[in-house]
């Protein structure tokens, strides 16, 4: 799969992976991956491919009624974990408990939370990566160059105002597949 995914990313798409490309299942078992800047539904096979070239496994979560019949198998075997909320329970602490109970777990998500174009991204990774004592790995999704660029893992401070400043100074210049909403 990973000659495949190499084939297809490299020589037909014509995308490089540049950066922290050797991090692997034995060096970061568990840590946040962030994805930027994500303009289109083009990132996610972009993303799929990335992780096979690479040779690591991540995950993402849905709420627990995505894991159902029919789709339920199909998200579970591309790295999909349910969450299942307490009605008392916050969902950075949810979340923060699956890096407990799982062996092996990099979550991927989009810093922004939607598509579109926003000034500020969400903070909730940042806070999940806090509580769950696990580094940030950003990867960009550069289309007007055909790259992407792997950080080396970062580690979250106590000062949230220059972490965000470190974060998106790697993602600064890069364009999305729509670059209106880069």
């Amino acid at each position: 799969m990973q000659g495949l995914a190499k084939f297809i990313y490299t020589k037909i798409l014509g995308w490089q992976a540049l950066g922290n490309t050797s991090f692997s299942k034995e060096s970061v078992k568990k840590a946040i991956i962030i994805a930027a800047p994500h303009t289109s539904w083009h990132d996610f096979y972009i993303g799929v491919l990335l992780r096979a070239l690479v040779g690591v496994k991540t995950n993402f979560i849905g709420k627990k009624e995505l894991f159902v019949w029919p789709f339920g198998f199909l998200f579970r075997a591309l790295g999909g974990v349910p969450i299942n909320r307490q009605s008392n329970e916050k969902k950075v602490d949810s979340i923060a408990k699956l890096f407990e109970t799982h062996e092996e777990f990099r979550m991927m998500l989009a810093p922004e939370g939607t598509r579109k174009k926003v000034t500020k991204w969400k903070t909730g990774f940042y806070f999940i990566a806090k509580q769950a004592g696990v580094p940030i790995i950003m990867f960009t999704l550069d289309f007007e160059n055909k790259q992407n660029r792997i950080s080396e893992p970062f580690y979250p401070t106590n000062n949230i105002d220059e972490d965000f400043k470190y974060m998106y100074g790697f993602f600064n210049e890069i364009k999305g597949k729509l670059p209106k909403y880069s």
